[in-house]
């Protein structure tokens, strides 16, 4: 038992991307697990798995649990965490939790990073959406729910490549690397991948005990924005043009109140544009670079590093948008720095 929080997969794709496949897999390879799912009733486990049922939980093989989301997700949580501290179930070491093939993961997140005793217990490792080779692209045609998902993804899994063309495959994989810059792409044959594909995506690597800003933030793969006109993209496109993955990048050091302001305007105003945003900050009067991350109207706790990963002290943004021009938000941040910083000097 440890007193760190248990880091937290959430596990999300559209219907039929094979989610149960790569669980059915993970129970396996993956020992001291607890899964937890919004229908399990609905969702076929390999019954060889299941060892013993008890109301809503079942213990499987390998030292794993499976319960039921039941009503909030804050509630299950809870009494897993206390199940295990009273030995009632064994001492699982991270939690999967698997969405309905057209859940929007963002309130999910939301209950995770919002409800104290929750957030003082687990953390968010990251993101996994399933994305179906043989279908993925009309999915992504007709359905934002699988844009969304692919979004705000840390890893993208690709199942059912041996069911679709080499070219299905190499368009699909084209399309979600613009909707997605900074999330790999994993394929998976019949659910089997190596478990580390899903384990320390975030920003704290478990394995190597440290903070892994470039891997985690990735700007380089993002296309730049310039601060232009304020102004917002017309909602008439198909989704994928409807989508913009792009950088920012301020060289003079921001001031707090501005940086929030503007943030707090996306967040509240914009929420359904903003699929997710990360950044690496530079703030005046701070010698510490501070880490910011949101997702729609969710907002992570800011992390301050110890010390700045390299010699570049310039203010890193990535945001993956949807009808919103780059530009609107380029200037939005830069604007709303530079009037906070007139407006500090201007006061007595």
């Amino acid at each position: 038992m440890t007193d760190a929080p248990l880091p937290v997969t959430l596990l999300t794709g559209f219907l039929g991307s094979g989610k149960t496949t790569v669980l059915n897999h993970l129970v396996r390879t993956l020992p001291r697990t607890a899964i937890l799912m919004n229908e399990f009733g609905a969702v076929a486990l390999d019954h060889q798995l299941l060892q013993k049922m008890d109301g809503p939980m079942a213990l499987l093989s390998g030292g794993c649990v499976c319960c039921t989301i039941s009503g909030s997700l804050s509630p299950t949580l809870k009494n897993l965490w206390m199940a295990r501290a009273a030995g009632d179930i064994p001492p699982f070491e991270r939690v999967v939790i698997e969405t309905t093939g057209i859940a929007d993961p963002a309130p999910v997140l939301d209950n995770l990073l919002h409800d104290n005793w929750v957030r003082a217990r687990f953390r968010l490792d990251g993101v996994v959406t399933t994305v179906d080779a043989l279908f993925g692209m009309g999915q992504l045609d007709e359905h934002f729910e699988a844009v969304k998902q692919v979004a705000v993804a840390d890893r993208l899994l690709l199942t059912k490549t041996d069911l679709a063309s080499a070219d299905t495959v190499a368009a699909l994989r084209e399309r979600l690397a613009a909707l997605n810059p900074a999330a790999d792409i994993v394929t998976v044959t019949n659910g089997e991948l190596d478990p580390a594909a899903i384990q320390n995506l975030g920003l704290w690597n478990a394995e190597t005990r440290s903070l892994e800003i470039a891997r985690w933030l990735k700007p380089q793969r993002y296309q730049p924005a310039r601060a232009g006109a304020l102004g917002g993209k017309p909602a008439t496109a198909p989704h994928d043009a409807r989508i913009q993955a792009f950088s920012v990048v301020l060289d003079a050091p921001l001031d707090r109140y501005g940086l929030q302001s503007a943030l707090n305007m996306l967040t509240s105003f914009r929420a359904e544009n903003l699929l997710r945003f990360k950044a690496l900050v530079n703030l005046a009067g701070e010698t510490q670079p501070v880490v910011l991350h949101g997702v729609q109207h969710v907002l992570y706790p800011e992390v301050k590093l110890d010390a700045w990963p390299d010699d570049d002290r310039r203010s890193r943004f990535v945001f993956i948008v949807r009808d919103l021009e780059p530009e609107f938000v380029a200037r939005l941040l830069a604007d709303f720095s530079g009037a906070a910083q007139s407006h500090a000097g201007a006061m007595p």
